[in-house]
């Protein structure tokens, strides 16, 4: 599996997503012993990076679309490590189109704490994407939001309008029941997994800018994770907005390992 750092900023937040991708991979084990008993040697990871300047959003953009693109055609399972939440306009622009070209639909889960879908003039950041993606033709009826908890009356609409289906916090009880249905639901198709920090309760993850309390916990998010992991057709995964200069310990740093080895590990039924 592919591992690819994509250290994109788009954002009006406080600004170090960019430093996420090295110091995960950085705070990785040498050896990772997953939950299901697998062992994931760091140094055979095959890792990559897209290198783009922050200074040229356009430019930035586009190398993260065409490489995502590229990968995505010839790999079985690629695991994007952001970067801030703006990188998933690319990454989902690219999955959209590899999936029309293999006559597949797209399917999108996103976990996360904001919608996501204000209100943009040109280059959608990490507040805005997934109105812009939407906008883009993904089809929105194919998106799932987990783990909701802060967006306004304008936000709701839109989400309302174009029949996005949101398991808010307080819909999420039964998590394990959701879980069974958000399965039944993508299984048919290609699915993206997009994983915002900042859908975890901030008592867990410091070290993201938009902190939101009253989330999932840590425990909560990997059930989740590994149940999904089990998926054949789940073709890409990101992990987005860990912000390593506002970590506390590495404890969010951390957490971002350990959701990406439990990701690498082999799917077992």
């Amino acid at each position: 599996m592919i591992v690819v750092k994509v250290p994109i900023e788009n954002s009006n937040d406080y600004l170090g997503c960019r430093k996420a991708g090295n110091e995960i991979i950085k705070n990785f084990p040498n050896k990772y012993s997953s939950e299901n008993r697998q062992e994931i040697i760091k140094g055979d990871l095959n890792l990559e990076e897209i290198h783009l300047d922050n200074a040229n959003l356009n430019q930035a953009n586009k190398l993260i679309y065409e490489n995502s693109a590229e990968i995505i055609e010839i790999n079985e399972k690629i695991i994007f490590l952001g970067g801030d939440g703006s990188m998933c306009y690319s990454i989902g622009k690219a999955f959209m189109k590899v999936c029309n070209s293999e006559h597949k639909n797209p399917f999108l889960i996103i976990f996360d704490a904001h919608a996501d879908v204000e209100d943009y003039n040109k280059i959608p950041n990490n507040r805005q994407w997934l109105r812009a993606l939407i906008n883009d033709g993904f089809p929105s009826k194919n998106i799932i939001l987990i783990g909701l908890r802060n967006s306004n009356n304008k936000e709701n609409s839109f989400l309302d309008e174009n029949k996005i289906r949101v398991y808010r916090m307080h819909d999420l009880e039964e998590y394990q029941e959701v879980c069974d249905i958000i399965m039944e639901l993508s299984r048919n198709n290609q699915i993206y997994l997009s994983i915002d920090i900042d859908v975890i309760d901030s008592v867990f993850v410091p070290g993201t800018a938009n902190k939101e309390s009253a989330g999932i916990t840590t425990r909560q998010l990997i059930y989740f994770l590994q149940r999904l992991n089990i998926l054949n057709n789940l073709r890409v995964i990101d992990i987005n907005e860990v912000n390593p200069d506002l970590d506390v310990n590495n404890q969010t740093v951390k957490f971002g390992a350990k959701i990406l080895g439990e990701l690498l590990a082999k799917r077992l039924k």
